[in-house]
């Protein structure tokens, strides 16, 4: 089997400045607090949300300002940024089109379910579950660097 490991580029403050260049773009997304982590069953991060985009008109610019908003009914995420600044980062999937030949709803399954692995729940502020990637039979193995929203990963030098 193969396996791919993914590391997450420099994030970005979650603030409109940022999401407006993303217009157009497809992926994943994922947001996360700025310095507070969550206790989840199995460990601690301060990731709260993974998201995608499936198509141009509805791309990861739109889906974040969406949240930022408070457009896209996610009252977690509306909550959390009153309190707290939130940050992201994002995969873009066409670079990624060699790497994984099934659908972008499944590589978001996968991220979702291989957090619950590590994690024991869903993060905080997701609100569905993932289940299609379970229906295949994937042939390659993810390596997802979870440790990028550790605190202690995470410094303020790396912050745009």
């Amino acid at each position: 089997m193969r396996e791919i490991k993914f590391f997450f580029d420099r994030h970005q403050c979650f603030a409109l400045k940022n999401i407006k260049p993303l217009a157009g773009i497809c992926g994943l997304y994922f947001i996360f607090l700025e310095k507070t982590d969550i206790q989840y069953p199995f460990g601690k991060s301060r990731l709260i949300y993974i998201g995608m985009s499936e198509k141009k008109t509805n791309s990861i610019g739109k889906r974040l300002s969406d949240h930022y908003d408070g457009i896209s009914g996610n009252q977690g995420l509306v909550n959390y940024r009153s309190v707290e600044q939130l940050n992201f980062t994002y995969l873009n999937f066409a670079m990624l089109k060699d790497l994984w030949s099934y659908s972008i709803e499944d590589l978001e399954s996968y991220f979702i379910l291989d957090f619950v692995e590590k994690f024991g729940v869903y993060p905080i502020c997701n609100n569905k579950t993932g289940f299609e990637v379970q229906k295949r039979d994937i042939d390659l193995r993810l390596l997802i660097d979870w440790k990028y929203f550790d605190k202690k990963e995470i410094s303020n030098d790396r912050k745009s």
